[in-house]
């Protein structure tokens, strides 16, 4: 079955084309970042009109690369949410339209289960069930995964999630948006142990995060420094450091707690901070001592992409699965509520 994808959560248009026997065909993608960092962050306005401009002509360059033309493809998948509504009604509207055209079937698909099954694309992929932590920008919940479909919520962020803690602490160390890459190439050049920061929620039972706390005590280090402006380049690395080592060291915390909770011998991890070296490095010294196994997306599957849209759909669409004529989108959807699917890549 070949399924076209399209990811318009936020600020990144993925397309991609995925065949059920070849796999993944081509795909391309068109980020936002020069559009909103000189804000800061993301504007929902200013996603949606780009991911307006962007998503049909990434489709034909899609076509070309595979060679393939609209009327060869025999399914859509477009991410119905979690994400902006505004950006996420552009990719279904488009979805919804070519499947009418092309006359075939459309399905909206979760976002975080695209992060979930995106290192099922790789040669070494786990085989079920495993324990998945997915670190996003608005999202770091830990889920047991039991099949496609199957999943059971162990642990999710509270207040803020470690890829928004990430891109305010490099507000406040005057680095540029998106934060995840400048934070950790300047922890790069920090001290050890100059700074401690706190391993938050790691002293009470549960799995469950909130990085507003760890937020907090980074703002409060760097005023007592004499604030952005006065902050010489050693202390700034070192304060990267120390908030790097302490969210690191909080995930590897719940990770190894869900890993003993499940019993399971597999963990994978997914989403734009599963790029980070220090946090894979630190996960795979937890696999080692726990005896289980590590599975990582490839690196250029972390952030959004169309690829791993592609790649859901077409294991929900050859379930039989598809949506009605609607066009729905879903800024909040509970990843437990997904149906399961039947068939077992």
């Amino acid at each position: 079955m070949l399924v076209l994808g399209i990811e318009s959560s936020c600020d990144e248009t993925g397309v991609a084309l995925y065949d059920s026997e070849q796999g993944l065909l081509a795909d391309a993608l068109h980020s936002q970042i020069e559009l909103h960092r000189i804000y800061g962050g993301v504007v929902p306005e200013l996603a949606s009109r780009d991911h307006i401009r962007k998503t049909l002509p990434l489709i034909d360059v899609v076509l070309e690369r595979a060679g393939r033309q609209g009327t060869d493809v025999d399914g859509i998948a477009y991410t119905a949410g979690p994400g902006l509504a505004g950006a996420l009604l552009v990719g279904g509207s488009i979805a919804r339209a070519l499947g009418m055209a092309w006359n075939v079937p459309v399905l909206g698909v979760h976002h975080m289960e695209g992060h979930l099954l995106a290192p099922l694309m790789s040669e070494q992929r786990p085989n079920f069930p495993f324990v998945a932590l997915l670190v996003s920008g608005g999202h770091t919940p830990l889920v047991a995964v039991e099949g496609i479909g199957r999943y059971g919520l162990l642990g999710a962020s509270l207040v803020e999630a470690a890829g928004d803690a990430f891109d305010r602490v490099a507000k406040m160390l005057g680095l540029p948006y998106p934060g995840g890459r400048p934070v950790a190439r300047l922890a790069e050049r920090g001290t050890p142990g100059r700074f401690e920061f706190p391993r938050p929620m790691t002293n009470r039972p549960g799995l469950d995060f909130s990085f507003s706390g760890l937020k907090t005590f980074v703002l409060n280090t760097v005023n007592e420094h004499g604030g952005q402006g006065n902050l010489d380049e050693q202390t700034r690395a070192d304060i990267a450091y120390a908030f790097q080592e302490a969210t690191v060291g909080t995930l590897v915390i719940k990770c190894r707690r869900a890993l003993e909770q499940t019993g399971f011998k597999g963990l994978l991890i997914a989403g734009g901070v599963s790029a980070n070296t220090r946090l894979r490095d630190a996960l795979e010294k937890l696999v080692k001592a726990e005896r289980a196994q590590l599975y990582c997306p490839e690196l250029r599957f972390c952030s959004d992409n169309g690829a791993m849209i592609a790649f859901a759909g077409c294991q929900r669409l050859m379930d039989g699965q598809h949506d009605d004529l609607a066009i729905q989108v879903r800024p909040r959807w509970n990843l437990e509520t997904l149906p399961p699917v039947a068939h077992v890549i």
